[in-house]
């Protein structure tokens, strides 16, 4: 393995090199959000492709081209502006258990929240505090608030450390919006959120690779995994420690653990 610290660090830090790159974005949910250039359209697929991620990533991609193609090629638009009528439309769109009542759930979440605020980055805003933690409980008590009658099995999407989760998607989908480089895949278009405070996305595959290089050594892969890997991964990064969530992607994937 590794003789110390440091030399994990250099390790870890090649493999950021090797991923973070533009090369990454073809064959990667992130594609569909770098199909926009408005902010709210980057931000509506953005968290919609996160969502969705679980099962093959062609099969990911293409049920969200599905989906845009459903609110005409603009989903911000759509979201905005469409008529109940054109809503049929989308009565048939599904990828493994999410369904059309909860793209339908989605779409009523986005239309009242744009009501009110230009980005979706304030559904985050914690008043509670800062931490990853308080933002994602937030993040889940703000989609489920606005109408009493929301379909229950919708929430089981919304993941939150309330629930023990692990938040894997929407921690992904953060990353995404939050952090902010020179190498084109994340998009860096939120200024509120620190990338400080960005959490790891952990999933069994980068739990895995975790573990075999010593920074993680909970078993379940729940919030209290993400936050002993957040704390591992601060000490050689604590500007950007999601950084390195290519490495454990990319090495987890590809099997290019040391």
């Amino acid at each position: 393995m590794f003789a110390s610290p440091d030399d994990l660090r250099v390790f870890l830090d090649q493999k950021v090199a090797q991923y973070n790159q533009k090369g990454f974005i073809a064959h990667d949910p992130i594609s569909i959000p770098h199909l926009f250039s408005k902010k709210q359209d980057i931000e509506i697929m953005g968290f919609w492709a996160a969502v969705l991620a679980w099962g093959q990533r062609k099969t990911i991609i293409n049920k969200c081209h599905e989906l845009i193609q459903l609110m005409d090629g603009s989903p911000y638009d759509f979201i905005c502006h469409h008529e109940e009528s054109d809503l049929k439309r989308l009565l048939n769109f599904k990828h493994r258990t999410f369904n059309a009542t909860d793209t339908l759930y989605f779409i009523q979440f986005f239309k009242q929240h744009y009501q009110k605020y230009p980005s979706l980055e304030s559904a985050f805003l914690s008043t509670e505090g800062q931490t990853m933690e308080h933002m994602l409980n937030q993040f889940r008590n703000n989609f489920f608030a606005f109408t009493p009658d929301y379909p229950a099995r919708t929430q089981k999407h919304i993941a939150a450390p309330s629930q023990k989760s692990a938040c894997k998607r929407i921690n992904m989908f953060l990353r995404w919006m939050v952090r902010k480089d020179e190498r084109g895949v994340d998009f860096g278009i939120w200024n509120h959120i620190p990338i400080s405070a960005l959490s790891i996305p952990l999933d069994v595959h980068s739990g895995k690779t975790a573990r075999h290089w010593g920074l993680l050594q909970r078993r379940q892969d729940d919030w209290k995994a993400v936050e002993e890997l957040d704390a591992a991964l601060r000490t050689f990064d604590p500007a950007d420690p999601v950084k390195y969530d290519f490495a454990l992607f990319g090495a987890g994937v590809s099997g290019g653990g040391e």
